[in-house]
């Protein structure tokens, strides 16, 4: 039986663990910082896309190496689509990331449907050991077709927080978002272009600070209880 301290029966001692400073400040990673881009919407002249184009720029002045994920042909949430080759993607690419960047219009008071789809599609579980989302940084913005509002990165936010992500403070809400942009594609100079410029800026500082010690800073004491259990529940059972 695990030895546990006389004034706190409920905690497991052993899986209590000191916090270690040499993990918190742990040597940073030598490759550029990795970031995945998902934007939701598959219209031809897609502002959400063309925010996330011209976000990608910034972060790529900035040293990151950007990979944005084409939503296109991505089927709806069914377990007989796991293996689609854009599932995989998706997949792969969130576990290549460090970082992420949520990019969604407002439709109907909240994100799309293609935008919540791509998120359903990151499991929580681990995919080869490995969780496709916790530990990582996640910068969000959102698009809107009238005045601005701010329901869509709220809601991105929770789903940010619930897959276990470091989610930045700062947030882009870009209203009128057909008056932001030029015929090229390109988004005018404004104050919310400066805003995004702070986003990218402060996405970089917060993924340069836990990238190296995302894993340590992500390491539960109830999971730990719980793999402790379960191994010595495997023990026991060999022992029978």
């Amino acid at each position: 039986m695990t030895d546990q301290k006389p004034d706190m029966p409920n905690l497991v001692a052993d899986q209590l663990h000191p916090i270690d400073h040499s993990n918190l400040f742990a040597a940073q990673p030598a490759h550029p910082v990795r970031v995945l881009m998902l934007y939701g919407s598959l219209r031809q002249r897609s502002f959400s896309r063309l925010l996330t184009e011209e976000a990608a720029r910034i972060l790529e002045a900035l040293g990151a190496e950007v990979k944005l994920f084409n939503p296109k042909g991505l089927p709806l949430v069914d377990e007989d689509n796991v293996e689609h080759e854009q599932v995989q993607e998706l997949r792969e690419l969130s576990l290549w990331s460090e970082a992420q960047v949520w990019c969604s219009p407002e439709r109907h008071g909240n994100m799309t449907g293609l935008m919540k789809t791509q998120i359903d599609w990151l499991p929580l579980a681990p995919i080869g050991g490995v969780r496709p989302t916790q530990g990582r940084t996640l910068a969000l913005m959102q698009v809107c077709g009238g005045s601005q509002s701010f329901n869509t990165v709220n809601q991105m936010r929770v789903l940010g927080r619930w897959m276990r992500m470091i989610t930045i403070p700062n947030q882009s809400s870009v209203p009128k978002a057909f008056n932001e942009f030029d015929e090229a594609g390109r988004m005018f100079p404004s104050p919310y272009y400066n805003r995004v410029v702070d986003v990218m800026e402060e996405l970089m500082k917060f993924t340069l600070l836990t990238r190296g010690t995302a894993a340590y800073l992500v390491d539960r004491y109830s999971e730990r209880v719980e793999t402790s259990e379960e191994l010595s529940k495997r023990v026991n059972m060999k022992a029978i």
